[in-house]
């Protein structure tokens, strides 16, 4: 897809982890461009390069000359905002952006449950997105919010999606071994994760069990019906820096052989309006025959952080099959997930290709 130039976007928490992945990812991007970063109050009229410890890489320099500004519509005016922002404070700017008519993609929790709001995989449920046309009815909103899964449902759904178009997931236990970039910096305590598993992410568990039927279900008559599938996560941080690795034990309606499951998920490609896409890998899943394999230090960057690997697909004595998935948590899981919403919205017209405008209602 051409587009006659680049659509000014814009960051909020740009300053922190998840805002500096986001600049990373969107550096050189061929259809988007970073034309404003926002942050807290404190941050607010500095220089990017002042306000922000950078953490990885190269800063760019055309980002790095910005200035810094409140996270109110009224101070940033892109039509396309990339939202970072924690949870505590995300709920109302984010909506704030929205009634404004901006659309946010968001990596907060506070919307993702909501019955209107998409919560979206492209690859697994790109067709969520025709929620939006519902989401801007009820609330009267001219803009919108889209939504990513959490970074540890995001590696679970990538890699159950295929499976539960052919034999219906029915049950999911799922141990997760969660890189510490996932907490944010600073993070979680050298002393507390050095040669150490905590075993409990506050609020972990509950979004893993919930955010699961949502992703895999079915979107029809403008509402999503969700998937009645029983899920028990079992939540832990380890000494990871990046990539979250999750074992799973999966039961089915029908239950597939190992060669055949492993068939269909290196054959999967997920929904036709992300093949293609500058952020899309191809394929999505990597499925490795190794034994040892996925492993974070080895497979992480895969696809530039955006491939889901899945390995160690076997059967199981108490259900059915059993499975490794590992993805970038920062990338995948994060803000590489959002912009790659924000490249299938445009791709389908649902944003307009001269200026990003939301064209749902038109």
């Amino acid at each position: 897809m051409n587009t006659p130039h680049k659509i000014p976007v814009a960051i909020l928490g740009a300053t922190g982890a998840v805002g500096q992945a986001f600049i990373r990812h969107l550096a050189g991007h061929p259809w988007f461009e970073i034309a404003e970063v926002a942050a807290s109050e404190r941050s607010a009229g500095r220089p990017y390069r002042e306000a922000a410890r950078w953490l990885e890489g190269v800063l760019p320099d055309d980002v790095a000359a910005l200035t810094v500004q409140a996270c109110s519509p009224s101070q940033v005016t892109s039509p396309i905002v990339f939202s970072a922002l924690d949870s505590g404070v995300a709920g109302e700017v984010e909506a704030e952006f929205a009634r404004a008519g901006r659309l946010v993609l968001s990596n907060a929790k506070n919307y993702r449950m909501e019955a209107d709001v998409p919560l979206v995989i492209p690859e697994v449920n790109g067709d969520h997105l025709g929620l939006l046309a519902t989401q801007q009815a009820v609330r009267g909103w001219s803009g919108a919010i889209v939504t990513n899964a959490n970074c540890a449902v995001t590696v679970i759904a990538a890699a159950l999606a295929p499976l539960h178009e052919l034999y219906t997931v029915q049950k999911v236990v799922a141990v997760t071994m969660q890189a510490i970039s996932g907490a944010g910096y600073p993070g979680v305590p050298s002393l507390d994760i050095l040669g150490n598993v905590i075993p409990y992410i506050g609020d972990e568990e509950p979004k893993i069990e919930t955010e699961l039927g949502k992703l895999l279900g079915r979107f029809t008559d403008d509402r999503i019906i969700t998937a009645p599938i029983a899920v028990s996560a079992h939540a832990n941080r380890v000494p990871v820096e990046h990539g979250h690795t999750v074992c799973l034990t999966v039961g089915f309606e029908s239950a597939p052989t190992v060669h055949e499951a492993m068939e269909v998920l290196r054959n999967w490609r997920g929904h036709p309006s992300v093949q293609g896409l500058p952020s899309a890998p191809f394929p999505p899943i990597d499925v490795r025959d190794e034994l040892d394999r996925p492993q974070p230090r080895r497979d992480v960057n895969n696809g530039r952080g955006m491939t889901i690997t899945v390995g160690r697909v076997r059967e199981d004595a108490v259900m059915d099959l059993r499975m490794v998935a590992m993805a970038h948590n920062v990338v995948r899981g994060a803000a590489g997930g959002s912009v790659l919403n924000a490249e299938m919205l445009l791709s389908t017209g649902v944003l307009d290709r001269a200026t990003g405008a939301l064209r749902v209602g038109s």
